[in-house]
């Protein structure tokens, strides 16, 4: 929770300044204030960014404890999303690099000492490593806006934390995890044991990479597998930093692997790979059912995915209008609005939606963009050019389709991939923007009558990740939590991420849950052992 609110607390600020919306006429739909050409904008320089104070020293593949380049010698530009530059050249891994690692967690798997350690030997490796990450939290938030472009303070002062926290907190079950002695009718002894699973494929997203890394890695050798790790092509470099630390901290070689490399080569070899016994993917829901499609057609391997989301976030006619603008914004715009359980889905009661609407445009037009090494920035650059070519198309056909751009909808700058916090109201449930996951910061207002009406309204989707909802009735409330077909609720709060709170989703949002105590049942395999009693005093 107190992460939580450092994220509200870093995204609430607000400095003023002019911002032009000149080409606003260049759409075909309905612009709001046309007559005002100008609004105001908080923005910060993006033509002439901070240089970072990190070296990047790893960038080849991790294998077997060793840092080595890819068989075939390729490497791939990983890129400055503030302004399209090479920051530098990483390994290029595929097949052939991942039968290498997973050669090697294989063979520390059966063979290594890994899996075999006891368990409270096990948890010291992982807070070795807890505490290696908080000595080096400058250089690994340093890697990872530089790679990814969040905040320099979202990733030093909100991410780290949560990273080295649940890995303390997996660090902490990896003892504690047991079977059961089980009655029997008949004279027999029947125990449970909880093993670990194998060799884990693991494929991480990039606009979470280090957590996502935390929320893979932790649970997975807590449980005593062995790892091959896949980062994402847009930001493998602070995983490669952090599996670096690991082995620091004492993991044995070959218990974790790390191959960059992309999709269809390296993500898809590791998904069909015979010898990987469990697979679990964070990313999109197109790409979540290749994965799946992968290791079906292979092994039959057990898969966990973590997807899409197209989360509502519900303000109902009781609400504090201004608390709910700050939360509503911050659970969409977080992130650069790249985030898989964004509120992006603005539901409103009609008795409060035009205050509310002008509030939220307000704030959308108060939000500080800009170089996310600059102290007080509330959003920085999307991923890539592709993410932000995305964006903008999603933008056009909002306008195209007849809902209202209330502030936004431009570029900002002319190098990297900055985008005006954009705002639509007038939306409808057919419109490609209340239906698609933009992962931008595109925020989406829709009007509605009464708690019924809303719950279809909101399950109405394939998508069933999370929700928010902004009441003081605690009936209302109840109703509400107990109506959404989602993994998540949140109440009067957003993105709140405690380790030990599971998070997944329903329908096509994923299978299996991550953090928590249920996460660790991805990893384990239950063995029944019975042995048969000799004339036993009681059964």
């Amino acid at each position: 929770m107190a992460a939580a609110m450092r994220i509200s607390s870093l995204l609430s600020r607000s400095l003023a300044s002019s911002y032009s919306l000149s080409s606003a006429l260049l759409f075909k739909g309905r612009i709001s204030g046309v007559g005002r050409m100008f609004s105001s904008y908080s923005t910060a320089a993006v033509n002439n960014p901070i240089t970072p104070s990190v070296e990047v020293n790893y960038t080849q593949l991790l294998i077997n404890g060793n840092f080595v380049d890819s068989a075939s010698g390729k490497t791939f530009p990983t890129l400055d999303p503030r302004t399209g530059d090479v920051i530098a050249n990483v390994a290029e891994g595929d097949a052939e690099d991942i039968d290498r690692a997973v050669s090697a967690a294989r063979k520390a798997f059966d063979e290594g000492p890994w899996p075999k350690m006891t368990a409270y030997e096990r948890s010291m490796v992982l807070f070795r490593f807890a505490n290696l990450i908080d000595k080096h939290t400058e250089e690994l938030a340093t890697l990872e806006t530089w790679d990814n472009g969040k905040t320099y303070e979202q990733a030093a002062k909100v991410e780290l934390p949560m990273i080295s926290r649940l890995i303390r907190y997996y660090a902490g079950w990896a003892d504690k995890i047991h079977g059961l002695t089980v009655p029997a009718d008949s004279p027999h002894l029947v125990q449970t044991i909880h093993e670990p699973i194998g060799v884990a494929g693991q494929i991480i997203p990039w606009n979470f990479p280090l957590l996502m890394f935390a929320w893979k890695v932790a649970p997975a050798l807590a449980c005593g597998n062995t790892i091959v790790l896949k980062t994402a092509e847009q930001t493998p470099l602070s995983a490669l930093y952090a599996a670096k630390l690991l082995h620091e901290a004492g993991l044995p070689p070959g218990a974790l692997n790390v191959v960059s490399g992309f999709g269809p080569t390296a993500g898809a070899a590791l998904a069909s790979h015979m010898e990987v016994d469990k697979l679990a993917f964070t990313g999109s829901t197109e790409i979540g059912k290749i994965v799946l499609e992968l290791a079906a057609k292979s092994n039959l391997k057990p898969v966990t995915l973590e997807l899409g989301g197209k989360s509502p976030f519900i303000v109902c006619k009781d609400a504090d209008v201004d608390k709910a603008v700050e939360l509503a914004h911050f659970a969409l715009f977080f992130n650069q609005g790249q985030c898989c359980c964004a509120g992006s889905r603005t539901y409103v009661h009609e008795n409060v939606y035009d205050e509310f609407l002008e509030k939220a445009k307000a704030r959308a037009l108060k939000r500080r963009v800009g170089d996310p090494f600059m102290a007080g920035i509330e959003q920085g650059p999307q991923i890539d050019s592709e993410q932000f070519e995305k964006i903008m198309r999603y933008i056009r056909s909002g306008v195209d389709s007849g809902a209202t751009l209330e502030a936004g909808g431009e570029r900002i700058g002319n190098k990297g991939y900055y985008i005006q916090p954009t705002l639509f109201s007038n939306v409808k449930e057919d419109m490609l923007i209340a239906k698609d996951e933009i992962f931008g910061p595109v925020q989406s207002i829709l009007k509605f009558k009464d708690i019924d009406e809303v719950i279809w309204r909101a399950n109405t989707t394939t998508y069933g990740l999370a929700a928010g909802v902004f009441t003081q009735d605690i009936d209302t409330a109840n109703t509400l939590t107990r109506s959404l077909k989602v993994g998540t609720v949140w109440v009067n709060c957003y993105d709140v991420f405690d380790a030990a709170i599971p998070f997944g989703g329903y329908k096509m949002s994923g299978q299996g849950r991550e953090k928590g105590i249920y996460c660790l049942s991805n990893y384990l395999q239950v063995k029944a052992v019975v042995t048969p009693l000799k004339n036993p005093a009681c059964i």
